[in-house]
């Protein structure tokens, strides 16, 4: 990314994890000023990926493993059968809710990060084929998956917005900084 993170409280692996994952959500905002709706559908690369939908997708995502970590079932159930449609705006979803719903995410991310014991913590994966069966994984381990899972999006997200209008990351950065 094209940003500083700027330095944690000495100690505070918390917040250092949680500035990380802000640091990635925001190349993929970035990605998405100054679109149109139609142009964050839009998919102008050979991936079936749009910057809508990649929105949609780690918004989703987030969601789901803080709702793995509280033992709650996630806000959308998915499988084989939907999971393309965590890729797509669906019906009246648009950039603008989907953006929301995200800030939203976010800052539960960020309480429940911040309010248990220990990093150290763990909770149970689901038992799914693609996750080894009884698998534990600490608060740590789920930061880092958020940051690596947001980050190979935000990546996506680069490529999709030059290929729409030319404008690479350092260009939005400054936009945003301008506005």
């Amino acid at each position: 990314m094209v940003t500083h993170v700027r330095a944690e409280e000495r100690g505070d692996e918390r917040g250092a994890l949680l500035a990380f994952l802000e640091e990635q959500r925001g190349g993929i905002r970035w990605a998405l000023l100054g679109l149109t709706e139609e142009q964050a559908r839009s998919r102008p690369s050979a991936s079936e990926l749009s910057l809508g939908g990649l929105l949609k997708h780690v918004a989703e995502v987030e969601q789901g493993w803080i709702a793995r970590a509280r033992q709650e079932p996630p806000a959308v159930a998915r499988d084989e059968s939907n999971w393309h449609e965590s890729f797509q705006l669906l019906g009246d979803e648009t950039v603008a809710s989907q953006l929301e719903h995200w800030e939203k995410v976010a800052a539960g991310t960020e309480a429940y990060v911040r309010s248990v014991p220990s990093l150290d913590d763990t909770f149970p994966l689901l038992n799914a084929p693609w996750f080894p069966p009884d698998e534990r994984v600490s608060v740590r381990r789920l930061c880092l998956h958020l940051i690596r899972e947001t980050a190979r999006h935000a990546g996506h997200a680069d490529i999709i917005r030059e290929s729409l209008d030319g404008k690479t990351a350092f260009e939005l950065v400054a936009l945003a900084q301008a506005g």
